[in-house]
């Protein structure tokens, strides 16, 4: 990550910690959000929203979770293992064609194509990928993963970012073992079908990246996900 952007990333958190802190009443301490809120607690926030802010605003600033630092590491390994790297307005072009690819075949199978600039994510929400509570894949599923690792190997010049995420059900650090869990299911499968491992990264984040709030089943559903981005290798 630059400094500019670690900077603007600073400037969020900060504002959104001091609104908490200075506005809400402070920002440890609230009840969870599934049970009906105290008379005392008016003033406060609750932890899952706190979270779906605190979440966006990381989320739309520092965007990989695994890291700048670690995506071009893996790179200038497949660089150094013969994949060959991408420049210019090859990077645009190519990331064209493999996000229309990708558009084509998870039309109509609940994955959504979410374009970053140079960087393509597919958001697999949880009710279609696994039962709840668990990180085992759903065998309706392999179909859509199957067309995923074709276009995948089909467009071999990317590193491959799979991220576990869930909602607040439970305690932080379950959470992020079964986001991790999740993660690792994924990206054995694609490596089972013909996905270089040397692509593939792995991370969890637990509760921590809502997308929606959880304090609703609806929220919580969507917070329930599987998300793949794919970044171009560059030379």
């Amino acid at each position: 990550m630059n400094t500019r952007t670690k900077l603007i990333a600073a400037a969020v958190l900060t504002s959104l910690l001091a609104a908490c802190a200075t506005t809400q009443g402070g920002y440890y301490g609230s009840q969870p959000s599934q049970e009906p809120q105290p008379q005392g607690e008016q003033a406060g926030m609750s932890k899952t929203k706190k979270g779906a802010l605190i979440g966006a605003a990381v989320g739309a600033v520092a965007g990989l979770l695994s890291g700048d630092d670690a995506t071009e590491r893996r790179q200038r390994a497949l660089v150094g293992a013969g994949v060959g790297g991408l420049t210019g307005g090859a990077i645009g072009n190519y990331q064209d064609r493999q996000e229309r690819a990708l558009r084509e075949r998870m039309a109509g199978t609940g994955v959504g194509v979410v374009r970053n600039g140079d960087n393509i994510t597919l958001n697999m929400p949880g009710s279609i990928t696994f039962a709840f509570n668990d990180a085992s894949l759903q065998s309706q599923f392999y179909p859509v993963l199957d067309d995923v690792a074709r276009t995948l190997t089909e467009y071999n010049q990317t590193v491959v970012e799979v991220a576990g995420h869930t909602d607040s059900v439970g305690g932080d650090a379950y959470n992020q073992e079964l986001s991790v869990r999740r993660a690792n299911s994924v990206a054995a499968y694609l490596q089972s079908h013909g996905v270089m491992q040397q692509r593939l990264i792995t991370v969890g984040a637990g509760e921590s990246r809502p997308v929606a709030s959880n304090d609703s089943e609806a929220g919580r559903a969507q917070n329930r996900r599987v998300e793949i981005t794919l970044v171009p290798v560059r030379s």
